[in-house]
């Protein structure tokens, strides 16, 4: 059990990086790339103006572990990829180092996409930032992250127990709160964090709290009220793919005030069925051929 009431859960699924195609708008010259320099620290460029995390019309395309079918996952150039694409969210997840920096990880251990052995938090974050991500870039910390791309919202998915006091810091050190939503854990840490971070900071569903959602939609009966514990909710494509769950799911998402998006979704005949029944967004490693459907469909909402 965790100090935050919760079980802790490993997550590492292996998936391989899938080549970015030659008509990928991102490669083409078509669509010119930002600039990946960060401002200084603390202020991350992120205007009040821009409202922060969900303010802006969906649906809402977001890059899972930054698109990792354009880049090794989780770094730089899989951020800069999206980005220059007109991707507004990028999703990654967090772990500690064995030295108390929140990196931008998503295994327990670095053996998948790494030259390097063993777990993430008895590696230092100099040997993590050293290393190459799956022949690419070096594995990123969040706070170089959010500094690289100040203008982008942030989805969080937190591994473990251990770097959710570590994740309250950065956010408050980078100024990032209002354009973070954590998702990917426990109810038990959620409610820390956002108690810890203040309104600004905006949650996806706990664990628990989806699995009573998700449960209620197979049966076809109402959630109760109190299941609405965040302000998005993360289904997984296996849920998606069900017409009739999925059409449940977004008639109650609705009734609790919840967005839903589903994850992980690379199949664009998928990406436009699940757009049919009204999801607020999807969550895919392929942003590219996203914004190509929701382009086809006049609902692209890019930079």
């Amino acid at each position: 059990m965790s100090s935050f009431g919760e079980p802790r859960v490993n997550c590492a699924v292996g998936r391989p990086v899938v080549p970015c195609p030659s008509s990928c708008v991102a490669h083409s010259g078509l669509v010119t790339p930002i600039p990946a320099v960060g401002p200084t620290r603390r202020t991350c460029g992120f205007r009040a103006a821009d409202g922060g995390y969900g303010s802006d019309a969906g649906p809402y395309a977001v890059a899972h572990r930054g698109g990792a079918g354009l880049a090794a996952e989780n770094t730089h150039e899989a951020f800069t990829r999206s980005v220059a694409l007109g991707v507004r969210y990028l999703e990654t997840d967090v772990r500690l180092s064995a030295d108390g920096v929140v990196m931008a990880f998503h295994d327990e251990r670095v053996d998948r996409v790494t030259d390097l052995r063993g777990r993430v938090d008895r590696l230092s974050a100099k040997a993590l930032g050293s290393t190459r991500v799956q022949g690419g870039g070096p594995v990123m910390s969040l706070a170089q992250a959010l500094e690289a791309f100040p203008h982008q919202r942030f989805a969080v998915d937190v591994k473990s127990a251990a770097v959710i006091q570590p994740l309250v810091e950065v956010l408050r050190s980078t100024g990032a709160t209002q354009r973070v939503c954590v998702a990917g854990a426990w109810d038990g840490w959620l409610s820390h964090l956002r108690d810890a971070c203040g309104p600004g900071l905006r949650t996806a569903l706990g664990w628990r709290s989806l699995t009573t959602l998700v449960a209620c939609a197979k049966a076809g009966v109402r959630p109760p009220a109190a299941v609405a514990t965040g302000e998005w909710v993360h289904v997984p494509v296996s849920m998606g793919r069900v017409p009739l769950v999925a059409e449940r799911l977004v008639q109650m998402g609705a009734e609790l005030g919840v967005r839903v998006l589903v994850w992980t979704v690379n199949d664009p005949t998928l990406m436009h069925r699940l757009l049919d029944v009204g999801v607020d967004g999807v969550i895919t490693d392929r942003p590219d051929l996203l914004r190509e459907v929701l382009l086809a469909r006049g609902q692209w909402a890019g930079m």
